[in-house]
């Protein structure tokens, strides 16, 4: 008896050496800030500038990766840590024109249950902050004939010499903590591809998921920079 319980663990331990489990899925942004249409009419942008800007990821419930995981449980989970982002990124939200400061929200100031964006404004307003941008990323991966979603294992060598393809698509919207006025969202994809016979180890394939990931919040920040003087009111 004791020999076979040794040998169903250690069968899941080699199991756990030779696959993948993939990252959660993205928060839903839209429903996060859904309302009744004449309520979403009637709300108007209260910020004045310059703004002090929080800055939120947010992932779905019970969200977790190689590198990082979601605190909090309900509609969607908040990725406190730094994962694919850096402290130059955040100092490209800081030169914006118009921003005063800019803030992570971190999980001290967010109560465990998340329901919608309400209480990241209420985490926002902790800090002062006059406008929070929320953005979550969607990552998926494909061989040629395998689509893989949120949450799966791959076997490590499944998909011998076929082309692997990882796609990441990071989307955010700026909103505003008094109102919960939507200023406006942006968002931009990025796909690595190679063979599948890279996807060797569980390292080779989180580095093709962060490359990508980090590719694709790279180019939303770009798209932040071209889109921000308009809502300034400049452009």
């Amino acid at each position: 008896m004791m020999k076979l319980c040794r040998a169903f663990v250690l069968s899941i331990v080699l199991a756990g050496c030779t696959s993948y489990v993939t990252p959660g899925g993205p928060a839903s942004i839209p429903a996060m800030t859904d309302a009744d249409v004449a309520e979403a009419l009637s709300r108007q942008p209260a910020a004045q500038f310059p703004v002090r800007l929080a800055i939120a990821r947010v992932q779905a419930s019970g969200y977790a990766s190689a590198t990082s995981e979601g605190y909090g449980a309900g509609s969607y989970s908040v990725v406190t840590q730094r994962d694919i982002e850096t402290e130059a990124d955040f100092q490209r939200f800081a030169g914006l024109a118009g921003v005063a400061g800019v803030a992570p929200l971190g999980r001290i100031l967010l109560p465990s249950s998340l329901q919608s964006a309400r209480e990241l404004r209420t985490a926002a307003a902790q800090l002062r902050a006059d406008m929070v941008f929320v953005y979550t990323l969607d990552t998926s991966f494909r061989t040629d004939t395998t689509t893989i979603g949120p949450l799966q294992v791959i076997s490590l060598g499944f998909f011998p010499n076929r082309k692997a393809r990882v796609s990441a698509t990071c989307s955010g919207a700026f909103i505003d903590v008094r109102t919960g006025y939507v200023y406006g969202t942006v968002e931009k994809t990025a796909v690595r591809e190679q063979r599948s016979d890279v996807w060797g180890t569980r390292e080779a394939i989180d580095k093709a998921r962060r490359e990508a990931e980090r590719e694709a919040f790279l180019a939303m920040l770009g798209e932040i920079e071209s889109f921000w003087p308009s809502l300034l009111g400049t452009k």
